[in-house]
């Protein structure tokens, strides 16, 4: 029994592991086409194709795709199935994916784009049926049927100038509402609107919607204007001006106005009346507006007044008039009546000063007189008057004065000059010129009492001639003003400075300085400094550019770097470069110097030959100097050597025999050798006294040598034995 068990299993593994299967394909179909009119219904049908190893049966898992996004996810063990939108909107065009999933295997289809073309019709609402002129109208527009983003137009038909058109979108709601101002005088008003859709697959737009009809109710009529007694007005007649207007109980304005200029106005009332007396430039346009908020009707008549009398006119010599000239004035007026006042007078700030009661006004001119002047014309209580005309009377300028401001004789090279022109009296504006000698270098004018400025740059040294001349619109004087000389100066230039000797001086011995510039005014101030030395050594004034010299006797403290520095009245200090001074020893003091140094230098080498020779004394005798035993002395007691006499003169001979016999003392010499051993004895010998007689017998100490020498043949003693002579 657990056998056939086993058997079982064992065959049951066996089919399993041969249930094999590979998806080829997944095909992706739209019907009844790829492309389908707006509210027709829509099937995507997907379709797997899928090979197995055995007749087994198979849970497919389909999911459907648009944009990206997943419609639907369908389980199923047929290897189709199928995606159904009733009613296809444009929200459902747009790319369709398939994707079949068995088991651990997926795999998707090609990418299918379907379009729904179309919109459907919109739906046009009036939310009121009927409106006031002047009154906001709202319409709605709506789409149920499809997704938004949408577009909406709405169109305002009966328009004399067309259809007026408003458009509004919206991103998340299938309808939108506007507003519309009903116009004054429109009676019936018709809409309609549009809806459309924009996307990455295209662009569709809706038939147009339903049409809705407004009725438009007049709040007020559109007003009347009347002009009493007649339009045939002349100047000088009173005019009556009716505005009449028919209103439904409404709080309505009236206004009477000429061009843009209110003349009255009115609230509550149907009409408005107008009284005035009218002249010749009171001819234009007069309009009656009505208004109520945003409505405003009106009517306009053009009214032309006759002309009773012409305007005056003011005749004068001219605008200028020279002091204590004759000024006559006339006032004329054409199509003069008897009944014509006439007058002659000035204005100031808008006041009004009688001159004359008559047609002409006559008088000597004088500053005072100059004024605004008009004349005028009345008639009937018509008062016309002349164009007003400025007279100035001018007052001859006197003679200018001229000054440099400020009040200084010299300027400087290069620099500006302010020369100031003035002349106390005379008529503004007063003209001004300026000159350089006889050339013309500025004008200016003056509207008042200050004076005249110019401002001038001197390019020259020297002096400068200025003078100026002032005039106005008198017709005589001009007036010019006295020369003033300006004296130009011009800093110093470069600063040089040298001296002789140079660099080098000898201690004790002079030195002279010299100072000069290229250019400058005088007078030039020299100055000569020592570095770090703020007290001049030498200042002094010239009155030219030549050299300034300064003569000092220097020391050896004067070394170091000097330097000038020059000004003059413009006070501009210019500096030469440094230029260094090394004071040396004077030749007396070097021939000193170098006879004390030849001086030191033989006493040092004769000092030095002594100690060569002593030391190469003691270096022949050394047992003599380890003895320590007294040398012979003379009768001066100066010590002598063994080879000098009492006079300390070398005997000859001597060595040449000392010296022969350490020579062959040294030739013997040897490894082999004994060393020779040297004996002296003290001998008494006779020497004379100087003091006493030439020849005096006395003993003095001798030494005696003996030698001892051990070689291999036995030893050698001898023994040498020397007296002085007589110091005679």
């Amino acid at each position: 029994m657990y056998l056939a068990l086993l058997v079982i299993l064992l065959h049951c593994s066996s089919l399993k592991a041969r249930e094999v299967f590979t998806i080829n394909k997944v095909e992706i179909r739209a019907a009844p086409s790829l492309q389908v009119p707006n509210g027709d219904a829509l099937t995507i049908l997907c379709i797997a194709d899928i090979s197995k190893s055995g007749n087994f049966m198979i849970e497919h898992n389909f999911t459907f795709f648009k944009d990206g996004r997943i419609l639907s996810d369908i389980t199923s063990l047929q290897n189709r199935t199928e995606y159904k939108i009733p009613a296809a909107r444009f929200a459902d065009t747009g790319e369709y994916v398939c994707m079949v999933k068995a088991k651990e295997k997926k795999k998707k289809s090609d990418v299918m784009l379907v379009k729904v073309t179309g919109l459907p019709k919109p739906k046009l609402t009036a939310l009121k049926t009927m409106v006031t002129e002047g009154e906001e109208l709202p319409l709605k527009c709506e789409v149920p049927e499809e997704a938004p983003p949408l577009t909406f137009t709405f169109q305002k038909l009966l328009t004399p100038g067309g259809p007026v058109t408003r458009t509004k979108e919206e991103l998340d709601k299938h309808f939108t509402t506007v507003e519309f101002l009903v116009e004054p005088g429109e009676k019936v008003l018709k809409f309609q609107c549009i809806a459309s859709v924009y996307s990455a697959h295209g662009m569709q737009e809706s038939v147009p919607s339903n049409e809705q009809l407004v009725t438009v109710v007049e709040p007020f009529s559109t007003p009347t204007l009347v002009i009493e007694p007649s339009l045939n007005i002349t100047e000088g007649d009173n005019v009556k001006l009716v505005c009449r207007v028919v209103v439904r109980n409404y709080d309505i304005e009236i206004i009477i106005q000429k061009d843009k200029v209110i003349l009255s106005s009115a609230r509550g009332q149907n009409f408005l009346t107008y009284f005035t007396k009218v002249r010749t430039e009171d001819s234009g346009n007069y309009t009656c507006k009505v208004e109520l908020g945003s409505v405003s009707k009106e009517k306009t008549v053009n009214v032309v007044v006759t002309e009773l009398f012409s305007k005056p006119e003011l005749v004068y010599p001219a605008k200028t008039i020279d002091e204590g000239d004759w000024l006559q004035l006339q006032c004329k007026v054409k199509g003069l009546l008897p009944k014509t006042k006439i007058s002659i007078k000035t204005r100031y700030l808008g006041k009004d000063n009688m001159l004359n009661d008559s047609s002409s006004f006559i008088t000597r001119a004088h500053v005072n007189d100059t004024a605004t002047y008009i004349c005028t014309a009345e008639i009937n209580g018509i008062i016309k008057e002349s164009d007003p005309v400025q007279i100035k009377v001018y007052a001859p300028v006197s003679i200018p004065q001229l000054w440099v401001a400020p009040l200084v004789q010299e300027v400087m090279l290069g620099g500006e000059i302010r020369i100031c022109c003035q002349s106390l009296y005379g008529t503004p504006p007063i003209t001004y010129k300026f000159f350089r000698g006889n050339q013309t270098v500025n004008s200016s004018q003056i509207f008042n009492k200050l004076p005249a400025e110019f401002m001038d740059k001197p390019t020259k040294v020297g002096v400068e001639q200025y003078s100026c001349e002032a005039s106005n619109y008198h017709s005589h004087i001009r007036t010019r003003s006295r020369e003033l000389n300006v004296t130009v100066i011009a800093p110093v230039g470069k600063v040089n400075l040298f001296s002789v000797p140079k660099m080098e001086v000898e201690d004790g011995k002079g030195i002279s300085f010299y100072c000069y510039v290229e250019t400058g005014s005088f007078p030039i101030n020299f100055k000569f400094f020592k570095r770090n030395n703020r007290k001049p050594l030498f200042e002094e004034t010239n009155m030219d550019t030549r050299v300034v010299s300064y003569n000092k006797t220097l020391s050896r403290q004067d070394s170091g770097e000097y330097f000038c520095e020059a000004s003059n009245p413009t006070n501009r200090v210019q500096r030469s470069d440094e230029i260094s001074i090394n004071v040396i020893l004077a030749s007396w003091q070097k021939v000193l110097i170098a006879v004390f140094v030849l001086v030191i230098i033989v006493i040092l080498s004769c000092g030095g030959c002594w100690w060569y020779l002593r030391k190469k004394r003691k270096a022949k005798h050394p047992s003599i100097e380890m003895s320590g035993s007294a040398g012979v002395t003379n009768s001066a007691g100066v010590k002598l050597e063994p080879r000098q006499n009492s006079d300390g003169q070398y005997y000859p001979g001597y060595m040449d025999d000392s010296e022969n016999h350490m020579k062959a003392t040294d030739e013997n010499k040897g490894p082999e050798h004994e060393v020779t051993e040297v004996e002296y004895t003290e001998v008494e010998v006779s020497t004379p006294d100087p003091h006493r007689a030439p020849v005096q017998k006395g003993t003095e100490p001798v030494y005696s040598e003996i030698r001892k020498a051990k070689n291999d043949s036995g030893e050698n003693r001898y023994s040498k034995i020397e007296s002085c002579p007589d110091a005679t």
